[in-house]
């Protein structure tokens, strides 16, 4: 096979993979995930009660407060603290969380990112990516946890009474 043969085969099979190559880099652009901006995770978050396995926590609106409890692993606790949100699409509540062993400040994060109608969330820095809520919403979604109704507030201040009634008993007073 001669030099011109190889060079025009080589042309030729470029010329077919180009197309491709654009398409596949144009598709990759238009599904590339984007960070929700604070205002999406405001609507997202805010006045809303993410309920848990082991308890919750609530986004106030007014203040940016944030509110939660906690029975993990059989050590009740409950948290109170702020919540914010930026538009490199992070939640992060910051809160003390305080148990029977005593108080200790916290903060944790979650990122979001969407592909089209779609969103995604992991925990900050290092969880993995899962879907938070599909284009159309489907039972099992993360995101159907989020509720308007307050579940949390009347349980961290029951949780709040009697850890430090008991915090008070074992310092004699």
């Amino acid at each position: 096979m001669s030099i011109g043969s190889r060079l025009w085969g080589a042309a030729l099979a470029l010329s077919l993979c180009l197309p491709v190559v654009a398409h596949g880099a144009e598709v990759a652009k238009t599904k590339a995930p984007t960070p929700l901006s604070a205002y999406e995770l405001y609507r997202i978050y805010g006045d809303k009660t993410w309920t848990w396995t082991t308890g919750g926590g609530r986004f106030f609106d007014e203040g940016r407060r944030f509110v939660a409890w906690s029975n993990d692993k059989w050590k009740p606790s409950f948290a109170e603290g702020r919540w914010v949100v930026d538009d490199l699409g992070q939640l992060c509540m910051r809160a003390t969380w305080t148990n029977a062993e005593g108080a200790a400040r916290a903060s944790t994060c979650f990122g979001h990112r969407k592909i089209g109608n779609t969103i995604y969330q992991r925990r900050q820095p290092n969880g993995e990516w899962y879907v938070f809520r599909h284009a159309s919403v489907r039972q099992g979604d993360e995101f159907q946890k989020l509720v308007p109704t307050d579940t949390v507030s009347a349980k961290a201040s029951e949780l709040k009474q009697i850890l430090l009634s008991q915090e008070v008993a074992r310092k004699g007073g």
